[in-house]
């Protein structure tokens, strides 16, 4: 549990951040660590002056280096490919279980609440560089649905379920005419800027949380991965910590439950022989191999099945399904 200064006023858009962080010290240390090394490097553009904001910065450097010590045979914690794909498989899993409840037509705040932490522990993936086209788009969607759903609660209406256009292939794309427009305005959400709705609360509690697959941190599989870029190298904290004092650079009726989809796979068909591979395919299959070894630290066996079987399939036909 990490004990810090209270957030100034001038850091408050990151105070749901901290709050994230601070809910998952018990469940996964790990995806606190990088929720509070994303406020880090988020606050240095925005304050490092200020008495009160230095305080905080100092203390979650410090946080930072002695988790890090601490951890350091942790490969989420040590290697940013591992540790993308936990963050971003806790992320996804929650967006599983929040996506079939709206699509069931069950609307009530934890699912407002669940579908806010995706948004938020998206953004954390911001922090290993340039985050893949799925994530961008489920990002997009669960701040949209977050802003949509409650505001439709808190005017007495009943949501839509599922994407506005209902289809699945402009998931996400809702959500760019959606903030400016239908909805209200993701802005008013703090999405934007961010500030969030006062009337919001900024990630799901302990005390108010069904049991949702995925709350304990644990990797999933469904059908459709994250396939995060091979990451750029973020500054560790000890560099955050030269930097701090310098100038900052530019900058209805219940429907059943929808049970989580899994992946189908079939053998590729192994008589057309290899294909030849480029640096890319092959960066590609080891992250597959990666995460499936990710997935076995936590005994879960389905999700590393599901990327070893995407690994073969990418080296046997040139495909990534």
């Amino acid at each position: 549990m990490a004990s810090l200064p209270p957030c100034p006023a001038s850091l408050k858009q990151l105070q749901h951040y901290l709050k994230l962080a601070s809910d998952y010290d018990k469940r996964e240390p790990v995806v606190s660590y990088w929720a509070r090394l994303y406020t880090l490097q988020t606050a240095l553009k925005i304050d490092r002056k200020s008495p009160e904001a230095r305080a905080l910065l100092t203390g979650l450097m410090d946080y930072l280096e002695n988790f890090k010590k601490e951890h350091k045979d942790n490969e989420a914690v040590s290697s940013d490919v591992v540790a993308q794909a936990l963050v971003e498989n806790v992320a996804h899993k929650l967006f599983m279980w929040a996506d079939g409840e709206d699509r069931a037509a069950r609307f009530n705040k934890n699912v407002v609440k669940v579908f806010y932490t995706v948004g938020l522990l998206f953004d954390v993936c911001d922090v290993f560089g340039e985050v893949s086209e799925e994530v961008v788009k489920q990002r997009k969607y669960a701040k949209w649905k977050a802003t949509y759903i409650h505001n439709c609660l808190k005017n007495g209406e009943t949501p839509i379920p599922g994407p506005m256009g209902g289809e699945d292939e402009g998931l996400g794309e809702e959500a760019e005419g959606g903030e400016e427009g239908a909805v209200g305005g993701g802005a008013s959400l703090g999405w934007s800027q961010p500030q969030p709705h006062p009337g919001l609360p900024s990630v799901p509690d302990d005390s108010g949380l069904p049991s949702v697959p995925g709350a304990d941190g644990l990797p999933s599989v469904s059908s459709s991965s994250p396939r995060p870029v091979l990451p750029r190298s973020h500054p560790p904290p000890e560099q955050c910590s030269v930097s701090l004092f310098q100038p900052a650079a530019p900058s209805p009726a219940s429907a059943p439950a929808q049970p989580v989809p899994t992946a189908s796979f079939q053998m590729p068909d192994a008589s057309g022989g290899s294909v030849p591979l480029t640096p890319d395919m092959v960066t590609k299959a080891q992250k597959y191999c990666k995460w499936a070894v990710s997935a076995l630290d936590y005994d879960d066996s389905q999700t590393a099945i599901f990327n070893l079987q995407k690994a073969l399939t990418l080296l046997s036909t040139g495909r990534d399904s």
